[in-house]
């Protein structure tokens, strides 16, 4: 299992339509030599995880649940196989390329050592939206993505350190639970009915997927806990 790409990008106005007001960040790219990893802080106070790596909407994007996004070589092969387009590192914004790593299939809560000394944890996948849909310039794309369920990985930053590209990854703690980011992903957006099993992760889980899911038990009029 292995780190490809280290991607960051920085703060552009966009032209296409949905584009958010005071830019995005979502066009990343790799970059050369280590880059510096850490909590970044509180949703809507710290951005990206990343040195160098721009967040522009801190209400919905970054904070230390959101530090790292993780996205894997052979599902941007897959999309390029669909698509019929060449997909480079990044191309999904994500910050992390991998190879060899199922990113989708992770448990929340399972915890990767990237590199030699920072450790990362899964809380979530990725939501599409109209941002990411006007970056790949694909008509219908937000639902495309989430027809497939390959969201890659969302993760919040265990202990700090400094990676770079060719760097290995590998898995330090996998939870007994069977919460996937893949299952975590379906019940936020088509299977709301799954939204229960998710409490099974624990604290791991993003806590606002946890209060969704208990949420929907308190409607249900079951009890919140698993």
């Amino acid at each position: 299992m292995e780190l490809l790409s280290v991607n960051v990008g920085r703060r552009k106005n966009v032209a296409y339509a949905g584009a958010p007001s005071g830019g995005t960040g979502i066009d990343k790219r790799p970059v050369r030599g280590p880059v510096a990893v850490a909590a970044p802080g509180a949703k809507g106070v710290g951005g990206s995880g990343m040195a160098g790596d721009e967040i522009c909407d801190l209400r919905h994007h970054g904070g230390d649940d959101q530090a790292v996004y993780a996205y894997a070589r052979e599902d941007l092969d897959a999309w390029q196989r669909t698509l019929g387009r060449s997909l480079s590192d990044g191309a999904f914004g994500e910050n992390l390329t991998t190879s060899g790593v199922d990113v989708s299939g992770a448990r929340i809560g399972e915890r990767w050592r990237v590199g030699s000394d920072l450790v990362l944890e899964v809380t979530s996948g990725r939501i599409p939206c109209r941002t990411f849909q006007g970056h790949l310039d694909e008509k219908g794309w937000v639902k495309r993505f989430t027809e497939e369920g390959a969201p890659g990985a969302y993760l919040r930053v265990v202990a700090p350190g400094e990676i770079r590209a060719g760097d290995p990854i590998e898995i330090v703690h996998r939870p007994a639970h069977e919460v996937t980011v893949a299952l975590q992903f379906r019940a936020v957006t088509t299977e709301k009915a799954l939204l229960p099993e998710l409490l099974a992760a624990g604290d791991a889980l993003h806590p606002e997927t946890a209060e969704r899911a208990r949420k929907y038990l308190a409607q249900q009029g079951a009890p919140a806990s698993p």
